[in-house]
């Protein structure tokens, strides 16, 4: 049995196609084959199936499509239930994707052993994998989730190809192709130099003039930026006469000799998340990031890391990509990224994070299969050593997890996003992240639920602002919601949003949960601090001391601070300022107070648990 993504998703039995119809059925098939026999959950599913505005059916569709798969596939293909999702092994089957990046992966190691003829060989077989544009037949939504990443492989593997045909004199061959591939990327410099390189030895040197003054002009118009070391450096050979006219010979080099190893291009990682197109506020904070991650912000061999901290749907990790995105140009190396948390909010362990960075620094092979700790940390420091790469290690957890994933030279740049202070990454570069001010919600809001909407509703717009209280996550919450709901007015949802035993269960939308993202830090409590996280919510909404809360609880006053501080190590608590006798005061956001009064004895409902008794009504209300 054969699978195929690269293109329209099929399946191919004995060389004929199989015949199934409908874009969500390709979706959930495509979504299993690219997770690799890892669990892809219900949450990330249904994203993939329907954005944002799931229908109320998601758990009987989801179900449905399976068992559609398992009838169609037969039992050469196993889909395992795997809480919190599915998982699908297709055994001895194969498929395109796995196979391109197979022999990827080995054309590039042929060019850097300087066989050119095997690796352009190789390449070609892995471009001939490729049947036009990634999940065709799929949603748009899975296609915008996992094209973009497959789309840059199969570009770089193209960049690969055409180094092996100028190396072995084919540039006139290559001159219409190249033509051709930077107007479909005008953005990738160093195609643009592999072009400049083909009409400079055809004798067309003004073309290739004409051609870097073209690219500057675009560089310049789409993203404001200069061109990259790469390409100026190409043209500064083509005025002074020295760039390559001619192939390089291709010399033997013995396998693992030192000529090799040091003749070994690093691989170039680009693994950050799509940006925010809508990204809103955060100037000083973005400012200050950007600042502190620029190669002249620290002193000589002081290395760069910044931590953003805040309280969960604060938007620590929109910023931090953003930050990360507008900053590339500092690091021509590439860009790791890691998400520290599994998908059911407990923390990664180093080990697994590591080979996820090893395999994106390359080559993928020479990654060991070792669970030894200590022998993948000094594998993950030696390739990071001397590099400018940016490294942003999202939903840290701990010192214990963050610590071997730190370079230790000073080249590498790391940016970290966590919900409490980590003494390995705390100094001068930590920025704490408070919930917005009441412009940039409106803003935010307008920008999610579109601005026409938010216009012809200013009172409600002002009230799901207020209710929100800053919190970016149930901002775009909102703001989805209303997006996807043309016809019902914004007024409506700020009705339903005034009760506070009802809102946090209309901050919900597809995998978007205000409730579920405080889940995780609530649960990594100690059991004697979340037992008290309740009973210290029904203190009131105003900030109160440690005494007021040793009374609650009927605690000794030192007992009562050692609780409040570890939660607001957890960001479930806020300091705010100090009472008359300059004793610290305690405060909780809105909706982390929502979210305390919500939980049961030693429980953590769902989501659709926010239907709450008369006593907590009561209770919210209290001055």
């Amino acid at each position: 049995m054969e699978f195929r993504v690269l293109g329209p998703v099929e399946v191919r039995r004995d060389g004929r196609r199989v015949a199934f119809s409908g874009a969500k059925l390709h979706t959930v098939l495509a979504a299993l084959l690219v997770a690799r026999e890892e669990v892809i959950s219900d949450d990330r599913l249904c994203r993939l199936l329907w954005g944002w505005a799931p229908p109320a059916t998601v758990s009987a569709q989801l179900y449905t499509y399976v068992s559609r798969l398992r009838k169609i596939l037969g039992d050469d293909v196993l889909i395992d239930r795997r809480p919190p999702g599915y998982a699908m092994s297709i055994g001895n089957a194969t498929l395109d994707l796995s196979e391109f990046e197979k022999l990827a992966i080995s054309g590039r190691e042929a060019l850097i052993a300087e066989d050119f003829e095997k690796a352009g060989e190789l390449l070609r077989g892995a471009l001939a994998r490729w049947n036009g544009l990634p999940f065709a037949n799929a949603t748009e939504y899975l296609a915008d989730a996992e094209a973009p990443r497959l789309t840059e492989a199969r570009a770089v593997t193209l960049e690969h190809r055409i180094a092996a045909d100028l190396a072995l004199g084919r540039h006139e061959q290559i001159t219409g192709e190249l033509t051709g591939l930077v107007a479909e990327f005008p953005l990738r410099e160093r195609i643009r130099c592999q072009l400049m390189t083909a009409l400079c030895r055809s004798g067309r040197q003004a073309d290739a003039i004409h051609l870097y003054h073209h690219g500057r002009a675009v560089l310049a118009d789409e993203l404001g930026v200069n061109p990259g070391e790469e390409l100026q450096a190409t043209y500064r050979a083509l005025l002074e006469g020295t760039l390559d006219r001619r192939p390089r010979p291709a010399s033997a080099v013995r396998p693992g000799s030192r000529r090799e190893v040091s003749a070994r291009p690093a691989v170039t990682p680009a693994m950050l998340p799509p940006d925010t197109v809508d990204f809103t506020g955060r100037e000083p904070e973005l400012d200050l990031l950007c600042r502190a991650l620029a190669p002249d912000a620290q002193g000589s061999g002081r290395p760069r890391r910044v931590l953003v901290t805040g309280m969960a749907g604060l938007g620590k990790t929109a910023l931090a990509v953003h930050a990360a995105h507008r900053c590339q140009r500092h690091f021509p190396d590439g860009q790791l990224y890691a998400d520290l948390r599994a998908p059911d909010g407990t923390p990664r362990h180093p080990t697994g994070v590591l080979r996820g960075l090893l395999r994106a620094l390359g080559p993928a092979d020479d990654v060991p299969a070792t669970e030894d700790q200590d022998q993948l940390v000094r594998l993950y420091r030696e390739r990071t050593r001397g590099r400018q790469l940016l490294i942003v290690l999202d939903n840290a957890s701990g010192a214990a997890q963050l610590g071997p994933l730190l370079p230790n030279t000073p080249e590498p740049a790391v940016l970290v996003t966590g919900r409490t202070a980590l003494p390995t990454v705390a100094g001068a570069h930590t920025v704490a992240l408070a919930p917005l001010p009441p412009g940039d919600s409106l803003e935010l809001l307008s920008a999610a639920a579109g601005p026409a909407r938010v216009a012809s509703a200013p009172g409600a717009a002002t009230a799901i602002v207020e209710h929100c209280a800053g919190l970016p996550l149930a901002l775009r919450i909102v703001g989805t919601r209303i997006a996807a709901r043309p016809h019902c007015a914004p007024d409506r949802l700020a009705r339903r949003l005034a009760d506070p035993v009802t809102r946090l269960r209309e901050l919900h939308s597809g995998d978007l949960d205000v409730h579920s993202s405080l889940l995780p830090s609530w649960r990594a409590l100690d059991p004697e601090v979340r037992a008290v996280f309740p009973a210290l919510a029904a203190l009131g909404p105003r900030p109160f001391p440690a005494a007021d809360a040793a009374m609650s609880l009927g605690l000794p006053e030192t007992e009562a601070e050692r609780l409040l501080e570890a939660l607001a190590d957890a960001a479930l608590l806020e300091v705010s300022g100090a009472d008359e006798w300059g004793q610290p005061c305690y405060l909780f956001h809105p909706l982390v107070r929502l979210f305390a009064l919500s939980l049961g004895e030693g429980t953590a409902p769902g989501p659709g648990a926010a239907a709450r008794t008369e006593h907590n009504r009561r209770l919210t209300h209290r001055p």
